[in-house]
Order: structure tokens, then sequence, then C-alpha cells
């Protein structure tokens, strides 16, 4: 499924020193814990800081998928299955020679009879993780089976492993830059940051990449390099987050 870019929006830090309500109730009318004897736990003389930011990261597609298609027409079925089964035999050990596995590796044949004739036709579809291997695999057939094979460009995806990933790690990374946002506003005030009170993902756009090249070009004309940028995904994420602030900052003066 394609997915739409959208328009992405620069991170804003800002901050709001908050006094805690003092009494019966805390920070939004949640009751105040109890000491045992029935004392209420006193409010510390803290503030808040508010901060939101945000984190973009992409991931190259981590498997690719090649076609490659093959027939023959004989006046005699026989001849006609022979001629297939050969070069599918070439193939598949062409793969496994260069390390492709078995499970990787699918193979559909059809059988008809064509007119006067017998034609069979198959396809063998190939995934690879080690693009550097696709392309040595594909170079290889196109030189010692010419015509007499189809190899489509490859069809470069994600698997759902590789975008769970990197949805996380967007989501980190803007967790963590949110962080350091929070302790770069309190050292500017000489306050140390405390723990966080809220940490809330706010927002999550994905889309694919764009290819820099004329829109009349057709997808059959893009080099590899082409197909890989069109086909990688991008992640942002904005977070906002709300941090307790401790007081001053310790600052450790050694005496010489």
């Amino acid at each position: 499924m394609s997915l739409s870019a959208l328009p992405l929006f620069p991170a804003r830090v800002f901050a709001e020193l908050l006094a805690p309500q003092l009494g019966g109730l805390g920070r939004e009318n949640e009751p105040v814990p109890r000491l045992p004897g029935g004392r209420s736990t006193p409010v510390p003389p803290g503030r808040e800081v508010h901060v939101s930011g945000s984190a973009e990261l992409c991931a190259a597609p981590d498997r690719a998928r090649v076609s490659i298609r093959l027939g023959s027409r004989k006046g005699v079925a026989g001849e006609a299955r022979i001629s297939v089964s050969r070069r599918l035999e070439y193939i598949a050990q062409s793969a496994r020679q260069r390390g492709v596995q078995e499970e990787n590796v699918t193979v559909t044949k059809d059988f008809n009879r064509v007119e006067n004739a017998y034609q069979m036709e198959a396809e063998v579809c190939i995934t690879f993780s080690d693009f550097g291997k696709m392309q040595n695999v594909c170079n290889l057939l196109v030189e010692k089976l010419g015509s007499s094979v189809i190899v489509s460009p490859p069809h470069f995806y994600h698997t759902a492993e590789a975008v769970d990933t990197l949805r996380r790690q967007v989501c980190l990374a803007a967790v963590g830059n949110t962080r350091r946002k929070a302790q770069e506003v309190c050292r500017l005030f000489g306050q140390s940051l405390g723990k966080p009170v809220l940490i809330r993902e706010e927002e999550m756009k994905e889309w694919e990449g764009q290819i820099d090249s004329h829109p009349f070009n057709s997808s059959d004309t893009l080099t590899v390099q082409q197909r890989i940028q069109s086909a990688t995904i991008y992640a942002s994420s904005k977070v906002f987050a709300i941090f307790e602030i401790k007081g001053r900052e310790k600052r450790k003066n050694k005496l010489i």
C-alpha cells in the first residue's frame, strides 16, 4: 500500500513552570496520598517543564523479489517438458550456488496444448535479502540463458518486522530528543530535570520515497538504486512530555 506524504512540522520546545496546588487535592484534582495516621503527604514546591519534540527516520527495503519466466512449444509433449526442465534446473542450481535458500525459491508450471503443439510455461520467483547476490544471479541468467528466459526487474519491499522496527526506533528517537530538550531548558535556568510525569506520542506519519526523475519515465527503465529509493519508507513521530523539575542543578566545584 502506498502512503501519501504529509507535511512535517518543525519540533517546538516550550516550558511552563507550574506550581502545584496545596491542600487536599494535587495535580488535576487527584487526591493527595496519605501518610500513616491520616496525615497528608506534603506537596513539594516543585515545577514542571512541558516539552514537545520530534524525530524522522527512514528504512531501505530489506527484501527483493525477482521473477524469471520461461517456456517452450514443441510438437511432442516430452520435448517441451525437457526443454523447460533443463533451464529450471540451471536456474535453481545457480541460485543455490550463490547462497539462496530453497525456501526462498518458488516454481510454478503450466502445461497446455496450443493448436497442434504442446506448450509448457514456468515461472521462478526468488526472494533475496542480499541485493548483491540478486544482481549476480540475474546477470548470470541473462548471460547464460539469453532470450530463452525473461528476468523481471526486482520488486523491493519491507518485511513486517522491518516496518515495526522503524516505528519503534522513530518513537524512541523522538522521546530521546524531547528529554534532551527538556534538560536544555532546565539547564538554561540552572535547574535539574526530574522524572517524567507524562509521555505521549501525538503524531505518527509514514510515507514512501519519491524518485527524482521525469514523471513520464516508465517503471521498467528505473535503475536498481532508483527502485530502492522509491521503496524506502520514511517515518516521523511527534512526542509531548511533561517532566518534573527537581530544583537547582548541583554543581561540583573542586578546589585545587
